[in-house]
Parts: structure tokens; C-alpha cells; sequence
């Protein structure tokens, strides 16, 4: 469902280089800025309705489902610009995946950005186009939002909130409490590269590597599980806190014992290395286009064939399954033969990574 833009009558082109405080300040300054920035961007044709609110045909929404669902984030990541997105990219993808995880169909965005004095207008356009681009590929709408500057030092460089809503399918029923013993646990493709290629990306450490990050919307991988698995338990996105932070609180909400197989995360060798190099868990690292999902024994395989069909499962994995055992507890059969506790983890491997 797109959300209509209504032409505006106004539109001056923005001659300053970089944002100012007067860029913040509501007046002329501020409205060139909107206008030449970001509804040029999110409208696709410079045209949008200068509202404070965006309005939905409850009819239209009512259309795919009887349950709203709504979910928020903040995205603050160094750097603004990193091999396979950005943080406009990773902003929408944030947001969609939030809602589409839980089973609903994303409509729409706002979009809020805290934009430090200084930063390049080109920045901000390459985000906002970066945006736009990747809410079309959504199918999502970016239908309203909110621009604030602040003085020098007061944020780092570009701060963004989007806010989500969506409509949840009828008749499903996903959720972190609902994995049963026996459940097979799978995931789509391999681990840990959004937190690699953030890292790497920061310049400290000048290592050699090609990591991207995996930052995508999954609303169409989605569809295609939920229709290949409608036995579905729970789906939830490996962002911050990786995999680990995901079977966690499966293993908690649901009251069960989650066991993982090493030898069967998916994850790239470029990867594997940079985690030994630096003393890191793959495990906990970022991912900001993987899933995790539960689904029934006998929708195992599937859901796997599905998942593998489309173009951001090809590396889809059975990671592991559900048991009775130790309830709350997550064990990992390692490599070597052995067991291992995989616990939630205690501060922060990659501090600022979405």
C-alpha cells in the first residue's frame, strides 16, 4: 500500500554547503531544507503534503490483516557510510524488518533525524536518497517526519529515528514465547558480516578484507517462510547482540533449551578470521539482513527449500533445535566435539554498530 503525495506549491533549491543552527530554527531556512532534502527524496518527485502527521484509509489497511502493529528504533552508527549501506539504508531495513519479523506487512515510515552543525548538505542527500531507494525496494512508504539541528559536538554528525507500522496477517500467530521442544531452528544466510564490515570499516585496525554488510529488507524473504511454514513459531532479526542475543531469549520466553551445532552457522571465512584475529564471538556479531527463525520438525525442510529459493536465502542453514532440557539454557555442540554455554552477552563486543 503506498501513501499518496499531495503537491506542494513551494520549492526553493538549498544553496548552503553545510546545515546550520538556522537550518532547525522553523523558519525559511528550515522549510528549503525539508523541501529540497528530504521530500524531494521521499516523495520521489519533490512533491509532499507540508502536514505534521500522515493519514491512512483504515479500509486500506483493514485489507491485510486485522492487527496494527507498530515498532520504533534509533540509528547511530560510525561510521555514516560503510561498505554495503549506510545509515539511511540501515534505518529503513531496521524498521521493516521489526515489523516483519513479527508477521505484519510494513506500510509505512516516519523518519526523524538529529543533524549535527556542519554536516555536508551532500551528506545528507546521499542519505536520504539512500533511504528512498530502499524503502521503494520495501515497498514502503517514508510518509512523515521531523528534522532538528544542534549545535556543534552536541550529537555525532547524524542521529535517525524511524518509527514502523504494519499490518499483521490474519490468522497468524508468531511470537518469542511460542517454540516448543522438538522445534528446528534456522536462519538465512551467514552471520556476523554487518558487525565485521562496521568495525573493519572504522579504519583501526587496516586489515585487508572485502566484508560487507548484509544490511536488507526481509519483508519479501518473509512472505515466502511464512508461506512455506505456516506452522511458523517466531521469527526475530540477529542485530545487535547477533544470534546469541536471539536464542536467549527464545530459550527464556518460551521456557525451553535452545542447542546449537558450530559446525552449522553459515558464516564466510573472511569473517571466521577477522573474529580469531580480534578475540571475537561471531556469534554476538550485528547482522542486519539474517533471521532467525523456529518452525515445527516437519516444516524443517521446507522452510529450508524456501528460504534458499529467494535471493537473501541462498545460505540458509538448520543452525540447530529445541529441547526440553536445561529450560533457559543455550548450548552450543562445538566443532571439537564438546559443549559450551552460549550466554547473553555482558556489555558490548562492537559499541555503535546500528
Amino acid at each position: 500500500m503506498n501513501i499518496p503525495f499531495v503537491p506542494s506549491t513551494r520549492r526553493r533549491p538549498l544553496t548552503h554547503k553545510t546545515v546550520t543552527l538556522a537550518h532547525g530554527g522553523g523558519g525559511s531556512a528550515m522549510r528549503d531544507l525539508i523541501d529540497d532534502v528530504f521530500l524531494a527524496a521521499f516523495s520521489g518527485d519533490g512533491r509532499a503534503a507540508p502536514e505534521d502527521q500522515a493519514r491512512f484509509d483504515l479500509a486500506a489497511l483493514m485489507a491485510h490483516g486485522d492487527r496494527l502493529a507498530f515498532t520504533t528504533d534509533g540509528f547511530v552508527v560510525d561510521p555514516l557510510f560503510f561498505p554495503g549501506g549506510d545509515i539511511g539504508k540501515l534505518a529503513v531495513c531496521g524498521t521493516v524488518n521489526d515489523l516483519a519479523v513479527g508477521g505484519a506487512k510494513p506500510v509505512a515510515l516516519s523518519c526523524a533525524v538529529i543533524i549535527e552543525e556542519g554536516l555536508p548538505v551532500e551528506t545528507l542527500r546521499q542519505v536520504a536518497a539512500s533511504m528512498a531507494q530502499t524503502a521503494r525496494a520495501a515497498g514502503v512508504a517514508i510518509a512523515t517526519g521531523d528534522t532538528k539541528v544542534v549545535a556543534r559536538g552536541a550529537c555525532d554528525k547524524l542521529f535517525i529515528t524511524t518509527t514502523g507500522i504494519g499490518v499483521v496477517r490474519k490468522g497468524l500467530d508468531v511470537g518469542i514465547s511460542k517454540a516448543r521442544p522438538g522445534d528446528v531452528v534456522l536462519v538465512n544466510g551467514l552471520l556476523g558480516d554487518h558487525g565485521a564490515a562496521i568495525l573493519n570499516a572504522r579504519g583501526d585496525l587496516a586489515l585487508e578484507t572485502a566484508i560487507e554488510s548484509d544490511c536488507a529488507p526481509l519483508n519479501g524473504l518473509i512472505d515466502t517462510l511464512i508461506e512455506a511454514a505456516p506452522g511458523l513459531r517466531m521469527m526475530r532479526d540477529a542485530t545487535r547482540g547477533g544470534v546469541a542475543a536471539v536464542v536467549n531469549e527464545l530459550a527464556e520466553a518460551s521456557a525451553v533449551g535452545v542447542r546449537l551445532r558450530e559446525l552449522s552457522l553459515p558464516m564466510r571465512a573472511e569473517v571466521m578470521g577477522f573474529c580469531e584475529i580480534l578475540g571475537l564471538d561471531p556469534l554476538y556479531l550485528a547482522n542486519e539482513g539474517k533471521i532467525l527463525a523456529v518452525v515445527p520438525p516437519e516444516e524443517a525442510d521446507t522452510a529450508l527449500v524456501a528460504l534458499r529459493a529467494h535471493p537473501l536465502g541462498r545460505e540458509a542453514a538448520i543452525i540447530g533445535e529445541v529441547t526440553g532440557e536445561r529450560p533457559g539454557r543455550v548450548v552450543m555442540q562445538t566443532r571439537f566435539g564438546g559443549e559450551r554455554i552460549v550466554d547473553m552477552l555482558v556489555g558490548d563486543q562492537l559499541p555503535r554498530i546500528c
